[in-house]
């Protein structure tokens, strides 16, 4: 009777075991979903530009296939960087942030200097071959840093109105160096993805609504100022009326759509990007997606995206639950990124915004952009990863 105890006794144990086997292997391995999404999305980009660079290529290099082969290296070394990024410990750009912001700041310095200009604009730094934008990367290293600082002083955001105001001097130094090139896109991006990690933080309500109304102020004063600048916000609305000017792009961008349909011209197929859609493999990427995919063919793309900013949201809520405020803000601040270029990106191109020059995580044409997306992916999975470990700490026979 005792050997029988015995023997249920130590199945049962053996059963709490092999499942604590089977959490153990789960954590130890990192996501797999935001790793074949992120693949997926990477395949469906060289598909796209080898598709839609085609004619700009061989018009301006002679070589029809000269933007995929810079786009398959651009991806080579993005996934490799991405990877090196999942080894890191989160707790390292908490301690580099500083170091991190302020090599931002001295590119976008460098680049008003020595910068090349491409369509009236100082946006990159040549390094030989390489192309460098240093907005693309202000982005990054601007929620790494907001993210250590907003952690390290959470009580003073709390109960001093200067700790909330402290970081829109930050903003307004930003938002110089970015408009001198100029890049209101990305100004749009950095200051919605700092309110957005001060609403998680908690920030007063008055304190919003106070320095909303002053940036939306400048903002529209910096529109109405700036002919081009007025020009692209009140072109989106009727394009048409302006449509060889103002409007050329848009309009030859929602003919594509037009002509997609639900399920597309087929790839390959896209007649716009014989030269009507300017720059159809960069900024307007999803209008030949639309052309040659359909409408099911860009939720598809959406639905991917969607599913990164899902799980970077919803990691950051868990993390934040357990008071871990730095890689919890981090997680959501990488969410907020990928979510606001889907949405601008999309929207400019479908007609719904004004056009800012954004690109489309992991689809558009661009290095600068492949890679820090690929490196803020790296950091979402280490963080993922490393909370996952911090469960399996805590875990229990009868868990």
């Amino acid at each position: 009777m005792l050997a029988a105890d015995s023997s249920v006794t130590t199945k049962i144990e053996d059963s709490r075991m092999f499942k604590i086997d089977l959490k153990a292997r789960h954590v130890a391995a990192l996501d797999r979903t935001l790793i074949v999404v992120s693949l997926l999305l990477l395949l469906i980009s060289i598909v796209l530009i080898s598709s839609a660079s085609v004619q700009e290529a061989y018009t301006s290099t002679g070589d029809q296939y000269y933007y995929l082969k810079r786009q398959l290296i651009f991806t080579g070394v993005a996934v490799t960087w991405g990877l090196i990024m999942t080894t890191i410990p989160s707790k390292t750009w908490f301690n580099i942030s500083v170091p991190l912001m302020g090599i931002s700041l001295f590119l976008l310095i460098l680049v008003l200097i020595i910068g090349r200009e491409v369509n009236e604009a100082k946006r990159w730094i040549a390094f030989g071959p390489i192309n460098l934008q240093p907005a693309e990367l202000l982005k990054l290293f601007w929620i790494i840093y907001f993210s250590s600082y907003t952690s390290r002083k959470i009580e003073m955001l709390h109960n001093k109105v200067w700790g909330f105001f402290k970081p829109m001097g930050f903003i307004a130094v930003i938002a110089f160096l970015l408009l001198m090139q100029p890049d209101f896109g990305s100004l749009v991006v950095v200051t919605a993805i700092t309110y957005g990690i001060l609403f998680v933080a908690g920030a007063g309500l008055l304190k919003y609504i106070l320095t909303l109304s002053v940036i939306g102020g400048i903002g529209a004063l910096i529109v109405w100022f700036q002919p081009y600048r007025l020009a692209r916000v009140t072109s989106f609305l009727d394009p048409w009326q302006d449509r060889f000017g103002s409007g050329y792009q848009l309009t030859q961008s929602l003919m594509a759509f037009g002509r997609g349909g639900l399920t597309g011209e087929g790839i390959g197929n896209s007649i716009q990007k014989l030269g009507y859609l300017p720059e159809a493999h960069t900024d307007f990427v999803m209008a030949i997606m639309g052309e040659e995919c359909g409408f099911l063919g860009v939720c598809f793309v959406i639905a991917l995206e969607f599913v990164i900013i899902s799980k970077a949201l919803i990691l950051s809520a868990k993390i934040l639950r357990q008071r871990s405020q730095f890689q919890g803000y981090l997680a959501f601040g990488i969410g907020m990124f990928f979510c606001l270029q889907t949405v601008i990106n999309i929207g400019a191109a479908s007609g719904g915004l004004p056009t800012k020059g954004l690109t489309l995580p992991l689809i558009s044409y661009g290095g600068s952009s492949l890679i820090v997306c690929m490196w803020a992916l790296g950091i979402l999975l280490r963080i993922d990863f490393e909370w996952r470990h911090q469960q399996l700490g805590k875990l229990k026979y009868d868990d």
